[in-house]
């Protein structure tokens, strides 16, 4: 239920240069007891279906963008770049935004069919309501964001590079941590805007705010009524959502009008007590010490191995040394893979602080929402249900690729979930 825009987009930028008008709010949506997550036959099918086409998606698409890459590397596209950005400019920033403008628009419209491909899939399975025209300038304004991000830390870590051959990889993650955390604290004013439209919280559901305060009062803390905001996802989208995001004076829970259309006060509530949880638990400031942890490890392998491969192919690849632009896809190619070998670590560290955020939900709105486990199990039920999410995915799927618990997974242990009755202390919040 979390939203890491900011993360994403910088990781992004890191990985391509290395490797509903007014909201109603009804209590007359459905509601029934749920105690697994279950489909009707043409839903589970169309979950199941639209499941498998995403996990192909990203596994032909984590090959293609490395087979990609090689062969830009291989047909000397770096080289060429370079040359262009030097007869262009002798000054090395100037360069750096030539050469990582021309690789990132290079990468971005050769895996452009695997992004409509990804957009076709929402539309057909009824996730998506955004027109071709919208999505393709969104489309743009991500390569212009990722080329403006880049193109700063491709000149600050080539001019590490010249200055420091041996230990570029530890002065340029001590340099670029800054910039991540800089990327965190302005993606929730600056970049999220640009795609979504955001407005507070409180004047469209003022009972609901009512009820969140309650909720905040419980959990020992204050969150501020404009720190609450609703997002009009349903111009783009109409899947559910509701995230946590932003640091310091940036820090917000942003509820989509999507999740609030379908989704009573209480269910709703539920939705905002688990990202409360990520707000509480500190999971924005532990994931930046996390993405930091990887960028580090990550930098010294391309050390390590971009020494190596250059030394040993440069003359072949046309690439003069490490500190040469055109060095820029050995990089990429590098970073590309070690961000696929990573991603069973990212997605287990995400289900950790998922299923504790799952947990804070329930205790911190336990005595304000009656029957808090039907409840949250309800709001399962309805995300699964308009999310179309897998109601069997395989475990090694679940091992790769799930930055959150199987959805079933979630309900089963949110409708069980009682240590009051059991005379046990609550982990999170005590009463």
């Amino acid at each position: 239920m979390r939203n890491t825009s900011g993360l994403k987009i910088f990781l992004v930028a890191v990985f391509l240069f290395f490797g509903c008008a007014g909201v109603s709010f009804a209590e007359s949506k459905q509601q029934k007891d749920v105690h697994s997550y279950t489909l009707p036959p043409e839903k589970y099918q169309q979950a199941i279906d639209y499941a498998r086409a995403r996990y192909t998606m990203y596994f032909v698409g984590a090959a293609y963008g490395i087979i990609l890459i090689w062969q830009i590397i291989r047909r000397r596209v770096g080289p060429r770049f370079r040359d262009l950005a030097e007869r262009f400019s002798s000054r090395r920033f100037l360069q750096s935004l030539v050469i990582t403008t021309l690789l990132i628009f290079t990468i971005g419209i050769l895996t452009l069919p695997l992004d409509i491909y990804s957009h076709i899939l929402a539309l057909k399975y009824d996730q998506s309501v955004q027109t071709w025209g919208s999505w393709v300038w969104d489309w743009t304004k991500m390569q212009l964001i990722g080329c403006a991000i880049a193109s700063i830390l491709v000149w600050i870590l080539y001019g590490i590079i010249r200055r420091s051959p041996v230990r570029w990889w530890l002065y340029f993650w001590i340099a670029s941590v800054p910039i991540l955390v800089f990327v965190f604290f302005i993606s929730p004013v600056v970049i999220d805007p640009l795609f979504f439209k955001f407005e507070p919280l409180q004047p469209k559901v003022p009972t609901l705010v009512s009820t969140i305060e309650k909720v905040i009062h419980h959990g020992g803390l204050e969150i501020p009524r404009d720190r609450m905001f609703l997002m009009h996802a349903s111009e783009k989208l109409k899947s559910l959502n509701a995230y946590v995001t932003g640091i310091a004076s940036s820090k917000r829970v942003v509820v989509w009008d999507t999740t609030i259309a379908k989704m009573t006060t209480d269910q709703t509530v539920y939705v905002f007590g688990h990202e409360m949880g990520h707000y509480v638990l500190h999971h924005v400031p532990k994931s930046i010490l996390f993405v930091a942890t990887l960028l580090l490890l990550f930098l010294f392998a391309g050390f390590l191995y971009m020494h190596s491969l250059i030394n040993k192919y440069g003359v072949v690849w046309k690439i003069r040394s490490v500190e040469d632009y055109a060095s820029l896809p050995v990089l990429i190619l590098l970073f590309s893979i070690f961000s696929f070998i990573a991603t069973p670590v990212i997605s287990s560290y995400s289900r950790i602080q998922e299923h504790h955020a799952d947990i804070y939900g329930l205790e911190v709105i336990h005595g304000i929402v009656p029957e808090p486990q039907k409840v949250a199990a309800e709001a399962f039920q309805i995300l699964g249900e308009i999310n179309l999410s897998d109601p069997n995915p395989n475990p090694l799927i679940k091992f790769w690729l799930y930055d959150h618990p199987a959805l079933d997974e979630r309900l089963q242990f949110v409708r069980n979930y009682d240590p009051w009755s059991k005379g046990e202390s609550p982990k999170f919040v005590k009463d």
